[in-house]
């Protein structure tokens, strides 16, 4: 780590590889045009010096990112319900509840999670970005569960490198469409932006990247399946691009299982029931596990599924319990 900069030495992979490609490829939460921008105003140096973006790298060539000067942060506090698993003087473990979104974005000025941080912790302004003060990672704005937040630069850039060199446990409960046969499984397919609909992802870009998703069987029941999922990486909506891929898309995602299976097309009257009582997409990120920023110490937590995925479940499991009409089945 360089004195006030984040810094990254390209290896021998890395050689004659353009600079703002590379540090695209390292730099969570930077685009090619941000990096572009960053270089020309000196804030990405290769060795110590000023390079263009076009610059081929060398291996051992060091580059140095130096972060944007804290300005004031235009966020409003706002005296949210939020729901903390943990907390210290770096960072803290909270929940976000479905229909949250994570950080300002057009059309969601307030009500974020941001906002809700801002007016617990008081000390995140700069921290991370301006328009997204301590946040590390995201989820989807209908996605629920757990995400760390970071107090400050240090804890950011720890927690940062963490889950860039895929260090992070991360693993979500999912109820999809379909009797998924196998017990367990991987979907190992390159995840990018669609190639015709850009606010979409697709397993099929022609600039996808690496996107590993492990998953488990926890429960069948017939035309519906409750999955375990374990992401070793963590492209923008990977779980969902992925299951929709293996034929099994989340239940109540109205992007990526339109095309394949809805619940209307359920035979069973008891389970298009069951399923029409969740109000959208039907996953979870229940479990959480990093290394501290500063101890090094190993730390994990979990979260209980939220009560309409849990209805829901036990609206399915009712179905193969004796008396139920149902034909759901292990």
């Amino acid at each position: 780590m360089a004195e006030n900069g984040f810094e990254i030495v390209a290896g021998e992979k890395e050689k004659k590889k353009r600079l703002d490609v590379f540090v695209a490829e390292n730099a969570p939460g930077l685009s090619r045009s941000q990096v572009s921008h960053r270089i020309r105003e000196g804030r990405i140096l290769v060795n110590g010096r000023r390079e263009k973006a076009g610059y081929r790298l060398r291996e051992g060539d060091r580059v140095v990112l130096f972060p944007e000067p804290p300005k004031a942060c235009p966020l409003v506090p706002e005296d949210l319900p939020l729901t903390v698993y943990y907390e210290d003087g770096v960072l803290l473990v909270v929940e976000k509840p479905a229909g949250m979104v994570v950080h300002p974005a057009a059309g969601h000025s307030g009500g974020t999670l941001v906002n809700a941080l801002l007016h617990h912790c008081g000390d995140l302004p700069g921290i991370g970005g301006v328009q997204r003060p301590g946040i590390v990672h995201r989820l989807d704005k209908d996605t629920s569960g757990l995400l760390v937040v970071a107090k400050n630069d240090g804890a950011h850039r720890s927690l940062s490198d963490q889950f860039r060199n895929r260090e992070v446990l991360k693993r979500y409960f999912a109820l999809v469409h379909g009797n998924v046969r196998e017990d367990e499984g991987v979907v190992d397919l390159p995840v990018g932006r669609h190639p015709t609909d850009r606010k979409k992802m697709s397993a099929r870009s022609r600039r996808g990247k690496t996107a590993v998703t492990r998953w488990r069987v926890l429960e069948r029941f017939g035309e519906v399946t409750f999955l375990e999922a374990v992401i070793e990486t963590g492209r923008t909506h990977q779980i969902r691009v992925h299951l929709s891929a293996a034929g099994h898309p989340v239940v109540g995602d109205p992007v990526y299982g339109r095309a394949v299976r809805k619940e209307r097309d359920i035979r069973e009257r008891r389970v298009r029931e069951a399923l029409k009582s969740m109000k959208r997409q039907a996953l979870h990120a229940g479990a959480m596990g990093f290394r501290h920023p500063v101890t090094g110490i190993s730390m994990e937590f979990s979260s209980p599924l939220p009560g309409d995925m849990e209805r829901c479940l036990e609206m399915l499991r009712g179905l193969r319990r004796p008396g139920g009409d149902g034909e759901a089945t292990e």
